[in-house]
C-alpha cells in the first residue's frame, strides 16, 4: 500500500516573524517520520577534516538561520518545490567531533540507513571530508555515481600531514574505492597554486573533466551545463558544491579562500543547469561562519540548497 506523503510547507514570514520560529532549513517541519519524505535537509557539524580556517562545525546551523528569508516559489525557473515534494528537515548527523575516522564511520552509517527510504539527501555542510562517506553509503543503492563537483579545488590529494582521510583527498580516495563513474566526473571553479605541476592532471588521468575558474571567466555557465546534461544522460548523478568554488568577494566565510573564483551567478547557473539530471544527493560544503559575520556566505549557501531541491526529479513547474 503507497504511503500518502503530506507536502510539508516551509513556514511563512507572515505567521510568525523570520528572527523566530524553528531552527529548520526554511523553516520547515522536523520531520522524523522517513518514509513520508521525497527529499531531506541534513545537517553535518564537521571541521576536524579541514587545513587551514575551522569553524565549519557552525556552517549547518548558520545556513539553517540565513535560509528564513527564502520563500517557497522560485520567481526566476517556476519551480514549486513544496507543491510536488515531501520535504522536511531530519536534523544533524551526531559526528564524534575527537575522531574524524570514527566520524566517517558515523556519516557512513547515517546515509546507508537513509537508503531504505524513497528521499534524496541534500546535505549542509561541514568540511569536505563528509562527502566521502556519504557517496560510499550512495553506491550501496545506486552503485558509481556521476558527479558535479564546483570548487576552487580538486580535493584529489594522495594524503595531507600523512593522512588517507582529511576534506583535500575526498575525491582520490572516492576514485579509489570504485564510487564514481569517472568518465561522467566534471570538476568546475578549480584555481589557484598546487604543490607541482601535474596537481589537477590526476583527476584528468582518471577520466574527469576539468573545467578551471580561468575557463569560467567573463561568461555564462548555461553552454556547459547543457553540455554536461548532454554527457551524463540519465545516470544517477551527485552534486558537491564547496563553498569556496565562489570568489570570496561573494563567500569570504570559508576555510580555504581563493581570488578569481566563480560568480553567485554562474554557481546559479551550474545549480539550475541540473534541472532534468537524475539526482541522487546534493552537498553543499565548507561555509565557515564565524570568518563572514555578515552571514552573506551562509545565505548564499542557503539559496544554492533551495536551488538544489528544485531542481529535483518530480519537481512541479509554474
Amino acid at each position: 500500500m503507497s504511503i500518502e506523503k503530506p507536502l510539508h510547507q516551509p513556514q511563512s514570514g507572515n505567521d510568525m516573524p523570520r528572527f523566530g520560529g524553528r531552527a529548520t532549513m526554511m523553516r520547515l517541519p522536523f520531520v522524523e517520520q522517513l518514509e513520508e519524505l521525497d527529499a531531506a535537509f541534513i545537517g553535518i557539524p564537521l571541521d576536524i577534516g579541514t587545513s587551514q580556517r575551522a569553524g565549519t562545525r557552525y556552517g549547518p546551523r548558520q545556513i539553517r538561520a540565513e535560509s528564513v528569508m527564502i520563500r517557497p516559489y522560485n520567481m526566476a525557473t517556476g519551480a514549486a518545490p513544496f507543491d510536488s515534494l515531501s520535504v522536511g528537515d531530519i536534523g544533524d548527523v551526531p559526528i564524534n567531533t575527537y575522531n574524524l575516522l570514527k566520524s566517517v564511520e558515523i556519516i557512513e552509517d547515517y546515509y546507508t540507513q537513509l537508503n531504505q527510504y524513497p528521499l534524496v539527501p541534500l546535505t549542509l555542510g561541514g568540511d569536505h571530508t563528509l562527502t566521502l562517506p556519504i557517496l560510499r553509503a550512495i553506491k550501496k543503492k545506486h552503485g558509481p555515481v556521476a558527479l558535479i563537483h564546483v570548487d576552487a579545488h580538486t580535493d584529489t590529494n594522495d594524503n595531507m600531514f600523512g593522512e588517507k582521510i582529511a576534506h583535500g583527498t575526498t575525491f582520490r580516495r572516492a576514485v579509489e574505492e570504485g564510487l564514481l563513474d569517472c568518465d561522467h566526473v566534471f570538476q568546475i571553479g578549480q584555481r589557484a597554486q598546487g604543490y607541482s605541476a601535474e596537481d589537477f592532471k590526476w583527476g584528468e588521468n582518471q577520466g574527469f573533466q576539468l573545467i578551471t575558474a580561468e575557463q569560467c571567466w567573463h561568461k555564462s555557465l548555461d553552454p556547459l551545463m547543457h553540455e554536461i546534461r548532454q554527457k551524463i544522460g540519465d545516470r544517477p548523478v551527485y552534486l558537491s558544491f564547496d563553498i569556496d568554488g565562489i570568489d570570496p568577494a561573494w563567500a569570504p566565510g570559508t576555510g580555504t579562500p581563493e581570488v578569481g573564483g566563480l560568480t553567485s551567478i554562474q554557481g546559479l547557473e551550474i545549480v539550475r543547469g541540473c534541472k532534468g539530471l537524475n539526482l541522487v544527493g546534493g552537498d553543499l560544503v565548507e561555509v565557515s561562519p564565524p570568518y563572514d559575520v555578515s552571514g552573506n556566505t551562509s545565505q548564499l549557501a542557503a539559496n544554492y540548497l533551495y536551488e538544489m531541491l528544485c531542481v529535483l526529479p518530480g519537481v512541479t513547474y509554474r
